[in-house]
């Protein structure tokens, strides 16, 4: 029987992208996304498509009672909204992206670690940000990214001794359709700051996504790689 990886946000992007090199490895793979417009794997065998939005916290344990056991959570899906200034962010915008980039990922950790505690077996894989460690003028989405980092290195260290490791990327801007809310001079800019002076790309950050979701070695846990081409050197 193949293992089962949820990814949040698999029908895009860098959760795509994922996506692809799971069923290449034989994964059953479960994508909860808002929509499924143009969502190129969808009626695949083994892909399972789940509409849901990440925003409602309170009807994630019924989600996760829909989607069963996981061997391998993948909390991928975020966004952000540079368009509201620190000074004049609305209440709902700020709950919203604190729901989807923070909330959501860490309950979903709560609900779907129960069974790979079970199993003695379990892979986390979190999808942070550079902007959870140098900050964002969308400063929501900064914060949401950096609480993402924390709560990798606390579930690593509360999940660790039941055989789950539980792990993060914070990639720098990548070539998604993210980058349409980013300005262009804000691109132009940060293209400067990196080596290559371009974008990651997203398959990129997917094959160090799979490698924390497959075979990275269990000592690695509580840990963010960062991808980010030096652009924020440590």
């Amino acid at each position: 029987m193949s293992k089962k990886v949820l990814i949040t946000g698999g029908n895009k992007g860098i959760g795509l992208a994922v996506s692809r090199a799971m069923l290449e490895l034989d994964y059953e793979v479960i994508v909860v996304a808002r929509d499924f417009e143009d969502f190129v794997l969808g009626g695949l065998p083994n892909v399972t498509e789940i509409e849901y939005d990440l925003s409602n916290i309170d009807g994630l344990e019924v989600l996760v009672k829909k989607i069963g056991n996981v061997d391998i959570l993948i909390n991928n899906a975020g966004f952000m909204q540079p368009k509201y200034s620190y000074d004049n962010y609305p209440k709902e915008a700020k709950e919203k992206i604190l729901n989807v980039d923070l909330h959501a990922p860490v309950e979903l950790m709560n609900l779907l670690c129960e069974n790979m505690k079970a199993q003695k077996y379990g892979r986390i894989v979190n999808v942070a940000s550079i902007a959870g460690q140098i900050g964002h003028p969308d400063i929501w989405y900064g914060i949401a990214k950096a609480g993402l980092i924390n709560a990798t290195k606390i579930y690593g260290k509360l999940l660790g001794a039941h055989g789950i490791t539980v792990n993060c990327v914070a990639p720098s801007p990548t070539e998604t359709d993210m980058q349409k809310d980013n300005s262009e001079q804000r691109k132009k800019e940060f293209k400067k700051t990196v080596s290559s002076g371009r974008f990651a790309q997203a398959e990129e950050v997917a094959k160090a996504i799979v490698w924390l979701a497959t075979d990275c070695p269990t000592y690695i846990n509580g840990v963010t790689l960062d991808i980010n081409d030096c652009s924020y050197a440590r």
